[in-house]
């Protein structure tokens, strides 16, 4: 329960809400089949000692001096993958133009930070960032990892199929694109022309190289002023995805359909039996936050550019109700993640010696 606790603290406006939503964590289930919750076993109040002062944004600056609200860190790919909304709220009491983060790719991060964060808490983005390389293209042409420095344009016009797809993904939530190049040494200048002109024919409002990697903030004047035209036109009218009231189920299918570009999604059996118990909780209101891999638009991470035809799959289902959302499983996704395969095992040996640190 880590990941939920953490997206419960990224989720509060304050500490009451962060009781609230403590009380609400699901730590097992009786016999029945009933729901038994932190509050039951009475471990909120001890929560709450542990978090009173983790709930507060941390204020750090940059090497240049600039101010950064870090605050909580729930992971994209299995849980909404933003930080605070306390942070957030902060930021936009101080400054005029706020930048706020949401991990992994537009399929993950940005989804649920619309359906999720925003949704749930009047926060209204007025446009969006979508920061590439020319490696990730090129990787989801198929080009191998020891290759990618080599230059290879035929690679980068097979892999922009998915940076079109994640530009026409979020563009149909109604708000400005903007694609960030993050320029590195090895780009060929035809290969950053082809995501550029690629980026823009799909729909973005600007594709601009940034040199932030090289030159600091120097290096990113072009794209923040592009940013800033495009926050700066009329206020967004924002299109959802799925409405609240919507079954969990066709909730996964219109983000199936919509943001993975599958053509229909099966569940396991143990997944739908999972699905009826937690609609007779009445969970079935909640968001849905998508557990899958990160290195594909599908559920599987060997599907690269913009695979199409599929048939997404849910092999279980998880209710996070304490954070607020209901999550599906897809494909064999680790849902503790931050381990390798092999991970350094902890043992003494004969002499007393703590091995594997």
């Amino acid at each position: 329960r880590a990941a939920e606790i953490m997206a419960s603290l990224a989720g509060a406006s304050g500490l009451e809400e962060l009781r609230a939503r403590l009380s609400r964590v699901i730590v097992g289930f009786t016999d029945e089949g009933e729901p038994v919750t932190a509050s039951d076993v009475d471990a909120v109040g001890s929560l709450m000692s542990l978090l009173r002062h983790a709930i507060h944004p941390n204020l750090v600056q940059t090497t240049e001096g600039q101010p950064v609200f870090v605050h909580a860190g729930p992971f994209g790919n299995i849980a909404h993958g933003c930080n605070s909304v306390l942070a957030d709220r902060l930021a936009l009491g101080y400054a005029d133009y706020v930048l706020t983060e949401a991990g992994f790719g537009a399929d993950l991060g940005f989804e649920k930070f619309m359906h999720i964060k925003a949704r749930f808490n009047d926060l209204e983005p007025h446009a969006a960032v979508i920061v590439t390389t020319v490696r990730a293209v090129k990787s989801h042409g198929k080009v191998r990892f020891n290759d990618l420095p080599e230059p290879n344009p035929e690679a980068v016009e097979a892999g922009m199929a998915n940076v079109e797809h994640l530009v026409g993904m979020i563009g149909s939530f109604g708000l400005p694109v903007v694609v960030a190049i993050n320029r590195f040494p090895t780009d060929s200048a035809e290969e950053v022309r082809i995501v550029k002109e690629r980026a823009e024919g799909a729909g973005a409002f600007a594709a601009v190289e940034s040199h932030v990697f090289s030159d600091g903030g120097a290096g990113g004047t072009e794209l923040a002023e592009a940013v800033v035209d495009a926050a700066s036109g009329d206020k967004p009218e924002i299109n959802y995805m799925y409405d609240t009231e919507a079954s969990i189920q066709d909730k996964v299918l219109a983000l199936a359909q919509k943001v993975y570009n599958a053509d229909r999604v099966t569940w396991a059996p143990d997944a739908r039996r999972k699905l009826r118990a937690f609609e007779e909780q009445g969970w079935g209101n909640l968001p849905v936050c998508m557990a899958k891999t990160h290195l594909s638009i599908s559920d599987k991470a060997f599907r690269k550019g913009r695979p199409s035809g599929y048939t997404f799959t849910v092999s279980d289902v998880r209710a996070s109700v304490g954070a607020g959302f209901i999550y599906p499983v897809s494909g064999s996704i680790v849902t503790m993640p931050g381990l390798p395969g092999n991970p350094r095992k902890l043992d003494v040996d004969e002499h007393g010696n703590i091995l594997g640190l």
